[in-house]
């Protein structure tokens, strides 16, 4: 049986499995601020989102190509890819963990952290 044979036959990764090779993979690659956020339960978006910065756009083109690569090598199929030829915001998609990689200065003008994490507390009453 060949390898691509064995992992076609292999279950499917569920999203805590995934997110273990998109977090060795982008760690790999030196990755800054690596963030995973956990969504609720009631996403119908994924189950984890990671964001993470490279130094360069040409650092980010190359940490969305080896996520590709390794996502494929484990049988985790083909995912969606945006923005990968400019390298300031590329998307992938693989499913139950969606990763955005950013140059730095893109990743502080959309602040997708603020956007997906919890909101504040609200302020406690003043006390007469």
């Amino acid at each position: 049986m060949s390898a691509d044979a064995a992992r076609a036959d292999a279950a499917p990764l569920d999203a805590d499995a995934l997110l273990d090779i998109v977090k060795a993979s982008l760690e790999d690659d030196k990755a800054i601020d690596l963030l995973v956020l956990p969504l609720p339960d009631d996403s119908s978006v994924c189950d984890y989102m990671v964001v993470a910065s490279g130094g360069s756009s040409r650092q980010v083109g190359a940490m969305a190509d080896h996520l590709i690569e390794k996502l494929k090598a484990v049988g985790a199929g083909a995912p969606s890819v945006e923005g990968k030829s400019a390298g300031d915001w590329v998307l992938v998609d693989a499913g139950d963990v969606v990763v955005h990689l950013f140059r730095p200065e893109v990743r502080a003008f959309y602040q997708l952290e603020k956007m997906w994490s919890d909101p504040p507390a609200p302020p406690a009453p003043a006390k007469d």
